[in-house]
């Protein structure tokens, strides 16, 4: 890919932003999650930006892009204004949003707002917010899985991260979770790179602390919120879930239940772990361009 630009946004922070393809192409913004950077969809880029123009941000907090110190700055609602001012400050109209792990939550949050702005939707690896708290509460299985939460919420994981080094955090904490076949040494040391940036860490991990997710412990009987049962909005647009089936800390349960929150859903199974944009790049891309051109809900890659 070429430099990155930097893209002053009207929300007060600054982004490193990979830019590829015809503007006057359609376009289609990639959001990245914890604990990476645009590279995560580096290869659909490549691929795709031959008939799309293609986006994607390094997210607040991430490698080289503003670090806001406050928890509230990585709020929900200050990170989908990002997208929607990126999107603008690129004199982009309507698009496809494309995102992962917690730029997924980004996307479903965004897709949810400003359904005039997003006109597809593409998640890989990231529960829709309504079916991830309600399996939080009910399911043993993804609350068990999801434990780590606690743990990144911790104000101590900071000066432990600091005390194993990021080779330590990166081995301890990231690879079990990646298909070591797909990490090479550069790979390895663009992530070391992104998250010794000065704040990064904390502006990384301060997306889970500022997430309104409950994560009970194990043992804890959480008093169900009422929104948790209440009608909740369904999307209209088409959306496109991605799955790595091996993902370990989002369940394929996860899918269950899509159809209900989403009219337009197509699901396709890929046998990849959670990192699925480039753990099975070919499958992935093909799975989008198959449905970009068919607009159907049978598409499978199993």
């Amino acid at each position: 890919m070429s430099a990155l630009r930097r893209i002053a946004l009207s929300t007060g922070v600054s982004l490193d932003v990979a830019v590829e393809g015809d503007p006057g192409a359609p376009a289609i913004l990639f959001l990245h999650g914890f604990p990476e950077s645009h590279r995560t969809w580096r290869h659909q880029i490549a691929a795709l930006s031959a008939d799309h123009y293609c986006v994607a941000p390094d997210q607040r907090g991430y490698a080289g892009s503003s670090k806001p110190e406050a928890v509230a700055d990585y709020g929900i609602d200050r990170l989908v204004a990002d997208v929607v001012a990126l999107a603008d400050a690129l004199g982009i109209g309507r698009f496809t949003l494309a995102a992962h792990d917690w730029g997924g939550a980004v996307g479903w949050a965004t897709a949810l707002r400003h359904p005039d702005r997003v006109e597809r939707l593409v998640i890989a690896n990231a529960p829709h917010p309504l079916l991830f708290q309600r399996a939080l509460i009910d399911d043993p299985a993804q609350r068990a899985a999801s434990q780590y939460i606690r743990a990144f919420r911790d104000p101590g994981i900071e000066a432990r991260v600091a005390e194993m080094g990021l080779d330590g955090f990166f081995d301890r904490s990231f690879a079990p979770h990646v298909d070591p076949a797909r990490v090479t040494a550069a790979d390895r040391a663009d992530y070391l790179a992104e998250w010794g940036q000065p704040g990064a860490l904390t502006g990384m991990l301060n997306w889970y602390r500022a997430a309104p997710i409950v994560v009970p412990a194990m043992d804890e009987v959480l008093a169900r919120p009422a929104w948790v049962d209440a009608a909740f909005p369904a999307l209209e647009m088409p959306v496109l879930v991605v799955w790595g089936m091996r993902d370990r800390a989002l369940l394929a349960a996860q899918l269950d239940g899509l159809d209900a929150v989403v009219r337009d859903l197509t699901v396709a199974r890929i046998d990849a772990g959670h990192f699925v944009p480039w753990e099975a790049p070919d499958a992935v891309t093909g799975v989008m361009r198959e449905w970009f051109g068919r607009g159907q809900r049978s598409v499978r890659a199993e």
